[in-house]
């Protein structure tokens, strides 16, 4: 049987309209189920980690796999409900008018990062889900838009970022397209049957690393650039402030407040610079090691992208 152009345009219409009605009808569901959901009283929809989706859980998994990460990582000291905040807001304002008289900072500078109590508010802990890892794994974020060291935060941030990426530049990519077109030069002259591919994960970096070590990376960076001074800022005067800014990480959870007293709060400005320093200084042997053995080393924060030919990653193993 034979069919004219308006005849098959005809039926295509009707398959992609069958389509069509098909899809409504699934969507409307799905949107019932969700509706009925959301209805429930143990139930959040929260955005996941690293990608667009979004997770439905129960609010009591959240707070067992809070409890587990707070008991696995001893990061989190409990105050119960002593609010820290008045506190906080008294101790930031001397600490920094304390700096100014002996003259670390400057009246401008001052004027900048001082704090008026009516317009800070203490941080609060939330969780995102790691939707693409087995088990939906949690990762905290501790959200102070308004927390009393936030301004501090952001100005050292402002400073040293721009430092730090500039010293690693070589072994760390912003994004997925810059490391598919590094890969891709050095696959060219470098690529062969024995080269591996390993993608490394490191565990709870942010909680991971000492405060004391995180900012005395930030001093490893500067000395290792030969820098004396940012800007007008001495370096004595940045590594006071980012000690202050790391000894002061409080927040809010559940009807509890918390002190973090080891590692650094996702959500504050100077943490990635700070995590990243610390894990540059960290790699800076075994990147001179693969990179000896003719392999590629990259870093994502977090994530650690190796290529490496077998028989020396064979031999880093076993030694």
């Amino acid at each position: 049987m034979e069919f004219n152009r308006s005849q098959a345009s005809q039926i295509q219409s009707q398959i992609i309209n069958g389509i069509k009605v098909k899809k409504k009808k699934n969507y409307r569901r799905l949107v019932k189920r969700l509706k009925h959901k959301f209805k429930l009283p143990n139930v959040i929809l929260q955005k996941s980690d690293k990608s667009k989706v979004f997770h439905l859980g129960k609010i009591e998994d959240y707070r067992k796999k809070s409890k587990e990460y707070m008991k696995r990582t001893y990061a989190y000291k409990c105050l119960g409900s002593e609010d820290p905040l008045p506190d906080l807001i008294q101790r930031t304002n001397k600490y920094l008018l304390d700096l100014r008289l002996t003259k670390w900072i400057t009246q401008k500078e001052y004027e900048k990062l001082c704090i008026n109590p009516c317009e800070v508010e203490l941080a609060h802990l939330y969780y995102l889900p790691k939707a693409h890892k087995s088990g939906s794994p949690l990762r905290p974020i501790i959200s102070g838009l308004g927390h009393p060291t936030i301004k501090i935060s952001k100005f050292l941030d402002d400073l040293l970022r721009p430092l730090f990426d500039k010293m690693a530049q070589e072994t760390t990519v912003n994004s997925d397209f810059e490391l598919i077109k590094k890969l891709q030069e050095w696959s060219k002259s470098n690529m062969n049957q024995t080269t591996i591919f390993c993608t490394i994960d490191v565990l709870d970096l942010y909680t991971m690393i000492p405060q004391l070590e995180g900012v005395l990376s930030l001093r490893k960076m500067l000395d290792y650039l030969k820098l004396k001074r940012v800007g007008r800022l001495r370096i004595e005067t940045i590594i006071r402030l980012s000690r202050f800014v790391m000894k002061n990480n409080y927040f809010s959870y559940d009807g509890q407040f918390y002190h973090q007293i080891r590692g650094e709060a996702m959500g504050s400005p100077l943490t990635l610079t700070m995590a990243n320093c610390y894990m540059f200084f960290f790699e800076r042997a075994i990147v001179k090691q693969i990179h000896n053995g003719g392999g590629l080393y990259f870093r994502y924060i977090d994530d650690l992208f190796i290529v490496i030919v077998t028989k020396y990653f064979i031999w880093y193993i076993e030694s």
